[in-house]
Formats: C-alpha cells, structure tokens, sequence
C-alpha cells in the first residue's frame, strides 16, 4: 500500500511553475528522498504535501485518503524543518511534548510518551535543559523526537542536517534511518545531498526545474541513469561524459583505470589525494576525465599516462535527446568489436 501518492501535482510562483506535474508514490513504511539542486521544487514538494502550500492542480493523497484541500492538522503527519524551531524559554522535556499539550492530551500519557521517546533518541538525561544549553546534534534530536512523540505515521523532514558538520551529519543520517526502520514510519526526506540520499533512501525522486528527472532506487540511479544529468549529479566524483561521435558516452572514475599499453592516451591536469584513494583529472582529446584510483597515487601533472575502462561499464546518452540510448543488442555489438 502506498502511505503518499501525488498525482500530476502542480504549483506555480507567478509565471515559474515550482513543481511542474510531479506524481510519485511513497511506499508505506519505506524511506523516500526529494533529491535535487536549489531551487528544483523538492521544498515546495514537500510543502505541499504538509499542506503548508496549496497546489494549482492534481491530488495529494496519505494513507488512501485525498487531502488536497486539508489543513496541516487534519493530514495527521509530523515535521522536521532544518532550523530545529525549538521553543528557547522551554526546556527539552517541554519542547517535545508541546504538541501534545496543545492537542489536550493527559499528563499521565504525556509523560509515558516522553519516557519512551527520550530514550529512543538518547535525550533521557538532557530533558530538564534548554535548547541553548544543547549541541547542534542534541538539538536535532528534540526536533526529531518533537514529531516521533506525535505518533504520526507519515514524518516529513526538509533538510534537517545542513545546519550539521560532516561528523554529525554522518552520525545522524545513520541515526535517523535506524529510527525509520525501527518505527516502521513512512518519511519523506528533502536534501541536496546526494551521499544522504544514497545512504538513507529506499527510493530516490531526483528533481530538475519543477520535474522528476528519475524516480528509482539508489542503486538504478548509480547503475543506469536516465539522463546525463542524473548521471552528473549522483556519485562522487560525478560521472565523466565524453563527447563522442555525435553522442555521449559515460564511464565513472571508479571503473576507470590506468594502464601501460592498450587505452586511451591521457595526461594528467591534476592530483588529489584523500587519504585512502587519490582523484586524478586527465585530460582525453581536449576533455577532461577523473580517475578514482585507491591509494596515494605517484602520477603527477603533466604526466603521460594511458586510460582503459570496460565496454561493460560505459554509458551511452543521446545528446539530442538528453536520455540514455537504448543498449546495443549482443549481435550487434559483436559486429561493432569486430
């Protein structure tokens, strides 16, 4: 069963559609990343699904029912926004069941709510705090345990951890995710990071000016990207295109190797060692090409090297089209090797 489903949705700012005919589902219980550059319309997605925007047109629906048209409170969801909105008067222990107050319900069952969350997010000795008493991190985790309280079974999150250092980040991407799965809530995630996405998601919907460019797993996103701008966008470093006989060809730096016979001659521009692997930009036929090698690697600018990479691993795109070519049935890439 699908907990979010959006139907040919549009919103528009004046005469720039935001959200340009975007329909997806969400699985219930299933992890769902908006993914894509500022100013793609994953935000106002997201809004519109809360109920904080109205679309011009299409259906918004949350577990079977149509709440095109329902307030925010009345579409029983939860939400996490990337500046905490904690209350800085109250303490922890007040921020996360504030929402319950406003709603009326019981001391008794307040306080056995908070017992149970405090501990699932790790803030049982930090409830009598306020929040300029707490790390970036502890902060993030009131904030998440404010919409885990509710027991909402949809939870939507619009960049919760870009006010995070990288550290953080890493540690409460994991952490999110492990709560996810272990509530079994249905969340759509808004990021610009495409690491995030990769890591958290169950299903990636990259957007591009108000549209889904691919809407897949993390992994059909990696292996077999629509467009060249998918290919771009996810992997790190992005994906190498070369322009080649009226069309595009795509390899990764990962797939790509260096050789001492037998490739394409090269020579490097640059070197970049990061520890347990080294980026090395190329340059083929005026084109610049990254290579991701393990280790420190001992080439230095200027020098003359020799690139190869697998059939197997090359991605054709139409540059007419701006989508993936059609793959080239065996016989014929027999003929073509021949």
């Amino acid at each position: 069963m699908s907990a979010i489903e959006l139907h040919d949705v549009v919103k528009s700012w004046g005469p720039a559609r935001a959200v340009d005919g975007v329909s997806f589902e969400a699985a219930e219980g299933s992890l769902l990343v908006l993914l894509g550059p500022s100013g793609c319309g994953k935000s106002t997605t997201l809004r519109l699904i809360a109920g904080l925007e109205q679309p011009d047109s299409g259906t918004i629906m949350i577990g079977g029912a149509d709440v095109t048209h329902l307030t925010p409170a009345r579409r029983r969801i939860a939400m996490v926004f990337q500046s905490y909105a904690l209350f800085p008067h109250l303490s922890v222990a007040e921020n996360i069941v504030f929402g319950l107050r406003v709603r009326g319900v019981s001391r008794a069952e307040r306080d056995a709510r908070l017992k149970r969350v405090a501990d699932i997010v790790g803030l049982s000795q930090l409830l009598d705090r306020k929040p300029s008493q707490l790390s970036g991190g502890q902060r993030q985790r009131v904030a998440l345990g404010r919409s885990i309280i509710a027991e909402a079974r949809v939870c939507l999150m619009d960049e919760p951890l870009s006010n995070l250092d990288a550290k953080l980040r890493h540690e409460m991407r994991t952490e999110i995710r492990s709560l996810q799965q272990r509530l079994g809530m249905t969340m759509v995630y808004v990021t610009h990071d495409q690491t995030e996405a990769m890591t958290m998601a169950d299903r990636v919907v990259l957007m591009r000016d108000g549209r889904i460019e691919q809407n897949g797993s993390p992994e059909q996103l990696y292996s077999r990207p629509a467009t060249p701008f998918t290919a771009r966008f996810i992997g790190t470093p992005p994906m190498n295109l070369i322009a080649r006989d009226g069309g595009l060809i795509g390899i990764r730096p990962e797939h790509i190797r260096i050789v001492s016979q037998d490739g394409h001659p090269a020579r490097v521009r640059s070197v970049e060692h990061l520890g347990a692997d080294s980026i090395v930009v190329c340059e083929i036929e005026g084109q610049p090409v990254a290579v991701r090698l393990d280790g420190f690697s001992k080439v230095a600018p200027g020098d003359r090297v020799t690139l190869a990479w697998s059939r197997d691993d090359e991605h054709q795109f139409d540059a007419a089209t701006d989508q993936r070519a059609a793959p080239m049935p065996d016989g014929m890439k027999q003929v073509a090797a021949g």
